[in-house]
């Protein structure tokens, strides 16, 4: 059955089998929910799965892997679908295993700075949950995604520059696997040299490897004090410049972004925010007060020196708010801007060192399409976005932007970087994968092939055709 669905009277056989094992108002085969679960953010390309099912327990998703097992069926798990490349499109149809039901906080320990969450909990309303305690989950990729979606994507965002990545802050994991089993990852101690990383192996898997039913977070304090500084330049070669001497000098950066003048033009017009139309770095200082202030001086002397045009300090904590909320918010800005159009975003990640040679080269490529384009970046790590616009159904329009995708992509591993920081493969990335990991993903492969003997579980993503297929 693997991906010959879309017969009604096979996708009736699946409801009603679906409804043997799950009340009916966890299955839903209308077009709304099937249009709904056929495309994710920035992927324009429409696959309907043939059936949507909400789980509410992890015993309803281990009944679900079960049957799918049996009848081969695709399974694509989604929770708010904020991904961004296309990883929760099921291009083989089947079954839209959809986890937002399951949104339990089901323990914070203060005391083990942890907290255990079902998957479709988003880290805001947990970090909600979390604000009298003194503790917070650090990493904040934007657009309100879940725990799940977050760790299996491996996502990061404006903090991970002091505080690392998801993986780093995932201690062990409940999965169900593709053939219906359930077993538990990792634990509650702060480490272990026991047995082998399967928590880290399956933190950006993306969904291929089993369903993410259970999480257990490591927490981290709030900082005592927290201090923001922006700095405007005439060119993002000075923006860049000014990151790496932050980053040398060794402050206590916690955030530190770059937005380009377009991309400040969108957040201008979508979120009415005045700032200077320029190449913008935003930083953020997470310390004791002294060091924070110490810092935040420190930091306005390196961008007057780096040939900052305006650089000001940011103590006030609406001031400081509004900064990160119009960075998070940049993304949907610029798509804010450009009404009706697709886009394609990168997700390239470089040594800093090479920041600014591949910024300006990936800058030029993206100049040679004609498309409308907005540089934003997690630029503390090397990790840039940038997001190309192009008209629906202009096809020469797709192929440039496309063409130009592939070379920054190149010119990202050409430097030691990645074709993904944080994003994640999905679809978008197949092409590149070999060329980044060579040999390497033939034993990708035989890792899902053992966990995933049926291949149901997000076919189609994550790693390319095998050698000679």
């Amino acid at each position: 059955m693997l991906g010959a669905m879309s017969d009604p009277a096979a996708t009736a056989d699946l409801a009603t089998r679906l409804g043997a094992i799950l009340r009916r108002d966890q299955i839903d085969t209308s077009t709304s929910a099937l249009d709904l679960h056929g495309r994710g953010e920035s992927w324009d390309a429409v696959r309907r799965p043939d059936v949507v099912v909400y789980p509410e327990s992890t015993e309803d998703v281990r009944r679900v892997l079960a049957l799918a097992y049996e009848t081969r069926t695709p399974v694509t798990p989604v929770a708010v679908n904020s991904s961004l490349g296309g990883h929760t499109v099921p291009v083989a149809g089947g079954i839209s295993l959809d986890l937002t039901r399951m949104d339990r906080i089901l323990e914070i320990a203060t005391e083990d700075f942890l907290a255990v969450v079902q998957p479709g909990v988003t880290y805001p309303r947990l970090n909600e949950a979390l604000r009298a305690t003194g503790l917070f989950f650090p990493v904040d990729p934007g657009a309100e995604a879940s725990l799940g979606g977050m760790a299996s994507t491996n996502a990061s965002g404006t903090l991970a520059v002091r505080y690392g990545v998801t993986r780093d802050l995932v201690l062990g994991l409940e999965l169900v696997t593709p053939t219906g089993r359930v077993v538990r990852t990792g634990g509650r101690a702060p480490k272990s040299s026991s047995g082998y990383a399967l928590t880290q192996l399956l933190c950006g898997a993306e969904g291929t490897l089993g369903v993410i039913t259970e999480l257990t977070v490591r927490l981290v304090p709030r900082p005592e004090a927290v201090m923001g500084a922006r700095a405007a330049f005439g060119d993002v070669r000075g923006a860049v410049e000014l990151v790496n001497a932050v980053l040398q000098a060794g402050l206590p950066v916690a955030r530190c972004e770059l937005v380009d003048a377009a991309a400040i033009g969108a957040i201008r017009a979508h979120l009415g925010l005045e700032l200077p139309e320029a190449p913008t770095v935003f930083l953020e200082f997470h310390g004791d007060d002294a060091a924070v202030r110490s810092a935040t001086d420190v930091s306005l002397d390196l961008a007057r020196e780096s040939g900052a045009t305006a650089a000001e300090r940011a103590t006030d904590p609406a001031a400081l708010a509004a900064l990160w909320r119009a960075r998070h918010q940049a993304y949907y800005a610029t798509v804010a801007v450009n009404p009706g159009m697709e886009n394609v975003i990168t997700d390239l990640a470089v040594p800093v060192s090479r920041l600014a040679e591949v910024i300006e080269a990936s800058l030029a490529a993206a100049a040679r399409t004609g498309a409308p384009t907005y540089l934003i970046g997690h630029v503390g790590d090397g990790n840039f976005h940038l997001n190309l616009f192009f008209p629906p159904g202009d096809a020469a329009a797709r192929a440039r932007v496309e063409a130009a995708y592939a070379e920054m992509v190149n010119l990202a591993l050409a430097a030691g970087g990645t074709s993904t920081g944080e994003h994640g493969i999905g679809l978008r990335k197949l092409p590149f994968v070999r060329a980044e990991h060579g040999d390497a993903v033939d034993l990708m492969w035989a890792i899902k092939d053992a966990l995933d003997p049926a291949g149901i579980m997000n076919p189609g993503k994550k790693l390319p055709p095998r050698t000679g297929a």
